[in-house]
C-alpha cells in the first residue's frame, strides 16, 4: 500500500512539469447517480480553469491594469522633474539622485509589509489603500515648500505604491494557465500609457503652470481608479487560504455569470492554511534557491530598468551625448559653478526623445509573447538579460540624435520585457500562502536596485558616460548566467496552493519536498 501511495505522489509532482489539462464543465448526471457515497468537490485551480476567459477578465485587465498607469506615472515622474527642482533649489547631482533613492527607500521599506498584510488579510485591502496613500502624498508633494519635505513627501509616495504592486498578484490569480502568457505581458502597455502621460504633462504644464500643477494634475488616475476599484472582488485563493470558502464560492459564481460559464459539479473543497505570510515558506528547502536568485533578479531588473530611465534623461538634460552633427541646443555642454550644477532644463526635443523610448516599452511585447510560450520563462530571462548588457554598452557610441533615439527604444523595450517576465515568474512560482510575501521581499530588494541606479546614472555620469553604463551591463550578464540555476519552470504549470511536504511521508524523499494541492490527481490503486 504504502509503494502504491509513493508511486501516485510521484506522479502527481510531475504533472508540475506538463501542460495543464482542463476538467470538463459538465458530467453526465448518469456518472453522477453512480457515486452516491463520494460527493463531487472541486478546487479554486479547477473553478478559475473551468470558467475560462471571458468577459471579467477583460474587466479585470483594464482595471487592474491601470494600476501600472498610477505606478508609472510615479516613477516616471522622477524623470521630468529632476531638472525642475535642480533649478528651483539649485542642488547638486548627488542631491537630485537622492530624490529618487529616497522613494525606492519607502517601497523597500513597505514592500515586505504590504506582502505580510495582502497574505494575512487580503490583497484587495492592500492594492486600495496603497492607491489613496500614494495618491494622498503624490498631492502634499507638490506643496513641498523646501527639498527636506519634498524627498520625505515622495518617500511616503513609494510607501503607497509598493502596496499598489500588489495588484500584479490579484490580477495572476483570477487569469486561467493558459492565459497568463498573454494577458499579463500586455499589462506593459499601460505601463507605457503611464510614461507617456506624465511627459506630455511635463511638456504641456512645466512651461506654463510648473512642475508642481504637473504633479496635481498626475493624481488624477489614482482618484479614478479609486472609484472603479469596488468592481474587483478579493482573490478566491485568498479566500480560500483563509477559511473564508463562502466569499470564495461567491467570487467565483459572479465571475461564471459574468463569463456565462458555469463551475464545476460539486462543492468547493479546500483547506484553511494556518502557515500564511511566513517569511520561513520562502527560505524553505523547495524554494531556498529560488528566492535568492529571484531576489537578485528582482535587484538587476529595478537597476537596469531605472538605470536606463535615468540615464537618458541625465544624459539628454547635461548633453553629455555622443552626437555626430549635433544642433545648436544639444551642444551646450554641462558645466558646474562654483559647486553648483548648471541649471539647463529639458527642452521640446528632450520631452519628444523620451516619449520615443517609452513606446519601446510595448514594441517588442510580441515577441515577448512568443518567447514566453515557446521557451518559458527561464530561458527568455536569460536572452533579455543578456541583450540588455549589450543595448547598454552601445549607448556609449557615437552617432546621430536619430541613432540615439533608436539605442533608447531598444534599450527601453528589453528592460521592460525583463522586468515584465520577473514579475510573471515570482507570481508564478510561490504557493498561494506566500505569493504576495515573496512578492512584497522581492519588490524590496528590486528597490535597492532602484537606490543605488540614480547614484551611478546621475552623479557618475557626470565624470564618464562608460563608467556608469558598465556596472548596469554587468550586472545583467551576471544575472543571466545566475537564472540557468534555477530549478523550477513555471509555463503551463498550475498555481501553487500550499506546500505538501515530505513530512506527510515522513519515511520516504520524492525528490521535490512540496507540490500544489491542486494538482494532485491521485488515481484510485489497481
Amino acid at each position: 500500500m504504502t509503494d502504491c501511495i509513493g508511486t501516485q505522489l510521484v506522479s502527481a509532482i510531475h504533472l508540475q512539469e506538463v501542460e495543464l489539462q482542463e476538467k470538463p464543465a459538465d458530467n453526465p448526471q448518469g456518472n453522477r447517480s453512480n457515486n452516491n457515497n463520494a460527493e463531487e468537490k472541486f478546487t479554486v485551480e479547477q473553478a478559475v480553469e473551468t470558467i475560462g476567459f471571458g468577459r471579467f477578465h477583460i474587466l479585470l485587465f483594464v482595471i487592474m491594469g491601470s494600476a501600472n498607469i498610477v505606478e508609472a506615472m510615479e516613477i516616471m515622474l522622477l524623470a521630468v522633474v529632476s531638472p525642475e527642482i535642480r533649478c528651483e533649489w539649485r542642488l547638486e547631482d548627488w542631491q537630485v539622485a537622492l530624490v529618487s533613492t529616497m522613494v525606492f527607500v519607502g517601497f523597500m521599506v513597505c514592500g515586505v509589509l504590504t506582502g505580510y498584510i495582502a497574505d494575512r488579510y487580503g490583497r484587495w485591502k492592500v492594492v486600495f489603500g496603497g492607491y489613496v496613500w500614494s495618491s494622498y502624498f503624490s498631492l502634499l508633494t507638490s506643496f513641498a515648500p523646501t527639498y527636506g519635505w519634498f524627498i520625505f513627501l515622495r518617500s511616503m509616495v513609494g510607501c503607497g505604491v509598493a502596496g499598489v504592486s500588489q495588484g500584479f498578484v490579484l490580477k495572476t490569480e483570477f487569469i486561467p494557465a493558459k492565459y497568463r502568457a498573454y494577458l499579463l505581458p500586455l499589462g506593459t502597455i499601460f505601463w507605457m500609457t503611464g510614461s507617456m502621460l506624465i511627459i506630455l504633462l511635463g511638456m504641456l504644464v512645466v512651461p506654463t503652470m510648473g512642475w508642481r500643477w504637473m504633479i496635481r494634475l498626475s493624481i488624477t488616475p489614482s482618484i479614478i481608479l479609486i472609484f472603479l476599484f469596488k468592481f474587483i472582488p478579493e482573490s478566491a485563493r485568498y479566500n480560500v487560504s483563509a477559511g473564508k470558502v463562502d466569499a470564495a464560492v461567491k467570487t467565483l459564481q459572479w465571475i461564471a455569470k459574468m463569463n456565462r460559464a458555469s463551475l464545476p459539479p460539486g462543492r468547493l473543497v479546500e483547506p484553511a492554511l494556518k502557515e500564511r505570510g511566513s517569511w520561513r515558506i520562502l527560505l524553505s528547502s523547495s524554494f531556498r534557491r529560488t528566492s535568492l536568485l529571484l531576489w537578485y533578479s528582482w535587484f538587476v531588473a529595478s537597476f537596469a530598468y531605472y538605470g536606463s530611465v535615468l540615464s537618458s534623461s541625465e544624459l539628454l538634460e547635461k548633453n553629455l551625448l555622443c552626437v555626430i552633427n549635433a544642433d545648436e541646443e544639444h551642444q551646450v555642454k554641462h558645466r558646474h559653478e562654483s559647486g553648483r550644477c548648471y541649471c539647463i532644463p529639458f527642452g521640446k526635443s528632450d520631452y519628444q526623445t523620451l516619449l520615443i523610448s517609452s513606446l519601446g516599452e510595448v514594441a517588442l511585447v510580441p515577441l515577448n509573447i512568443v518567447l514566453l510560450n515557446v521557451f518559458g520563462r527561464k530561458k527568455t530571462l536569460v536572452v533579455l538579460q543578456l541583450l540588455t548588457a549589450v543595448l547598454f554598452m552601445m549607448v556609449n557610441i557615437c552617432t546621430t540624435m536619430f541613432g540615439f533615439t533608436v539605442l533608447l527604444f531598444l534599450l527601453r523595450s528589453l528592460v521592460s520585457m525583463n522586468f515584465n517576465v520577473v514579475y510573471i515568474y515570482t507570481a508564478e512560482v510561490y504557493p498561494t500562502v506566500a505569493r504576495s510575501l515573496g512578492m512584497g521581499f522581492c519588490t524590496s530588494f528590486s528597490r535597492i536596485g532602484g537606490m543605488i541606479a540614480p547614484f551611478i546614472a546621475q552623479v557618475l555620469m557626470s565624470q564618464s558616460v562608460i563608467q556608469a553604463l558598465t556596472p548596469f551591463a554587468v550586472a545583467c550578464v551576471i544575472c543571466a548566467l545566475g537564472n540557468f540555476l534555477l530549478p523550477i519552470e513555471t509555463r503551463g504549470r498550475a498555481l501553487l496552493v500550499a506546500r505538501l511536504c515530505s513530512t506527510l511521508f515522513r519515511s520516504t524523499w520524492y525528490g521535490t519536498s512540496c507540490v500544489s494541492i491542486a494538482q494532485l490527481r491521485l488515481q484510485p490503486s489497481v
